[in-house]
């Protein structure tokens, strides 16, 4: 036999047992609904940044439903993967990494384009560092910590604060019974300021939870040791 046909021979086994070869757990959680929309919630940041680098109306008026795009399909993948019973470790991860990109590019083009003051994009970021490492500190003592009503409040305040910073303009609103002027830079401040307060007030909240727990938690120890 020569060495062409050998090596042919080679490739063929080394074809055949990948091809048997299962894919591994993160693949097999990868692929499913809730997880394709959650990355496609991240693909969409691009998007939405190429937006916001005009601003004028239009653009302004599109990055603006890119970002309430993004934002509906973060209710759906939630809702879909609940209620198929689709909750992977694949998608704990990606969906609030997803979640605090396209907020954090959101608040950074909007710094950008002076439609909102740093200091309180520096208030929100801060905020989330600061809670994630509490949560990954809290998960790694086994201590779970309920998301509290003020913190669902910042969610939606933000949000809604964010996609009118990224109309920005003067539009108007037909009511059905009167038709409005809106200013939504006024209103997205407005709304992206009272976030700002649910954050700081949701995090004094957690981290007493935090610190509950774990004097909870050494109480506990110690009335074992005893």
């Amino acid at each position: 036999m020569d060495r062409a046909t050998k090596k042919q021979r080679k490739r063929e086994e080394r074809a055949r047992r990948k091809a048997a070869r299962k894919p591994s757990v993160l693949v097999q959680e990868f692929w499913n609904l809730p997880n394709m929309l959650t990355l496609g919630r991240i693909l969409l940041i691009p998007v939405f940044v190429w937006f916001t680098y005009d601003a004028d109306p239009f653009y302004s008026l599109m990055a603006g439903v890119v970002f309430a795009v993004a934002s509906i399909t973060d209710v759906v993948d939630g809702y879909l993967a609940r209620k198929w019973n689709l909750i992977t470790v694949v998608g704990k991860f990606m969906d609030p990494l997803a979640d605090k990109l396209i907020v954090m590019a959101a608040l950074v083009m909007m710094v950008r384009l002076g439609r909102i003051a740093a200091w309180v994009v520096i208030v929100l970021l801060a905020r989330e560092l600061i809670v994630s490492g509490l949560r990954t500190i809290a998960a790694s003592e086994g201590m779970v910590i309920a998301a509290g009503q003020e913190g669902k409040w910042k969610t939606s305040l933000q949000l809604v604060g964010v996609i009118s910073l990224c109309v920005h303009y003067v539009h108007p609103l037909d009511l059905g019974y009167q038709v409005v002027t809106v200013d939504y830079n006024k209103v997205g401040r407005v709304l992206v300021y009272l976030s700002g307060a649910f954050s700081v007030w949701s995090a004094v909240v957690y981290f007493r939870a935090f610190l509950a727990m774990l004097a909870r938690r050494g109480g506990g120890t110690d009335a074992q040791n005893a």
